[in-house]
């Protein structure tokens, strides 16, 4: 009882910070407004000057709901892949899964193929094919027999990663005219948020977050050993596909207008462990809560630290998570699962 309380504490105090960073987002960056105006047009519906307004509802909070979406959808997508590989140095950056969405997209922007079909723009389809390819390829390279070793898994998506980079920039630089627009969008921004980039998104990251999360308690029989799982009755090889296919949509729908966000489906899902330990019917919505927050509060710091000049998020998470990285590195002889 004590650790159910415990538990439902640490979920109050993240979504307490998120609704704090949520309303902080709102009212700073390049052009100031005033938060006491902003409680009273949110709760009272009082007018705000137009200039303010049109930050407000046409920047701000599009660009602040992408943040919540992108950071949710990165840390599920990590934990997911963490436990189906057993491993927490595992998320979709670091095993290719970013690097295949965004050589999907490149792909697509560059030969120009129609985006839209029948009121649907079909840019997410074209970065969850990239990395659902990925993904495959990534898998067959690393299977050995029937069994998939961690380490050939991480170093084949390393490997592949390096590849899919070095085509998105020979993409790059025959695609000229739009250079530093995509340079923004290999390092991770969300620069070019609107209501059209949360449209666009949010189907396809509601579907994959659904099926995680229906699915979630299986993650747990996983972690107990294949046999072990199957003795259980859980049907294993269907089971990881689902997974891998869902954490595929959803980091390739959220890579789809964010670019490549380094490192908070490594970081994040480790520090939510930590919290509340490796359950993952608790542990997949605070790591979702926890990415949400983590990226609103890094997008918030890219966009003021050097106001009028902004940063990609991409730079920010890096900086946060490279050093976490090796600190996992560096504490491999530690079981922490």
């Amino acid at each position: 009882m004590q650790r159910n309380k415990n538990i439902y504490f640490v979920y109050l105090m993240i979504i307490i910070i998120l609704l704090l960073l949520f309303f902080t987002a709102l009212f700073i960056g390049s052009s100031y407004i005033n938060p006491l105006k902003i409680v009273q047009y949110l709760l009272f519906n009082k007018q705000l000057p137009k200039a303010n307004l049109i930050i407000l509802t046409e920047i701000r909070l599009p660009r602040i709901l992408l943040a919540i979406m992108v950071g949710a959808g990165l840390a599920l997508a990590g934990t997911v892949f963490q436990g189906v590989i057993a491993n927490p140095m595992v998320d979709p950056y670091i095993v290719g899964i970013s690097a295949g969405a965004g050589t999907g997209v490149m792909l697509a922007l560059f030969l120009g193929i129609p985006l839209v079909f029948s009121h649907l723009n079909l840019l997410p389809i074209f970065a969850f094919a990239g990395a659902l390819l990925t993904v495959f390829i990534v898998y067959q390279l690393a299977l050995v027999g029937n069994k998939l070793p961690v380490l050939t898994f991480l170093l084949s998506g390393v490997a592949l990663s390096f590849i899919l980079n070095s085509i998105m920039s020979f993409l790059m630089v025959l695609r000229t005219e739009n250079l530093q627009q995509l340079v923004f969008w290999l390092m991770g921004s969300l620069a070019a948020s609107s209501w059209s980039e949360v449209k666009m998104i949010l189907p396809y990251f509601m579907l994959a977050s659904l099926l995680i999360f229906y699915y979630g308690k299986d993650l747990n029989l996983i972690l107990l050993g294949e046999e072990n799982a199957a003795h259980l009755g859980l049907e294993v090889e269907k089971s990881k596909l689902i997974f891998l296919t869902a954490a595929s949509l959803l980091t390739a729908s959220v890579v789809s207008v964010s670019g490549s966000i380094g490192f908070i489906g490594l970081v994040v899902p480790h520090i939510a462990r930590l919290m509340i330990g490796p359950d993952h019917r608790k542990l997949l919505p605070l790591s979702a809560l926890l990415g949400a927050a983590f990226l609103l509060f890094a997008d918030t710091i890219a966009r003021t630290l050097m106001a009028p000049l902004e940063l990609p998020v991409g730079i920010i998470t890096a900086l946060a998570g490279g050093p976490y990285f090796i600190y996992l590195l560096r504490k491999k002889s530690k079981n922490i699962w």
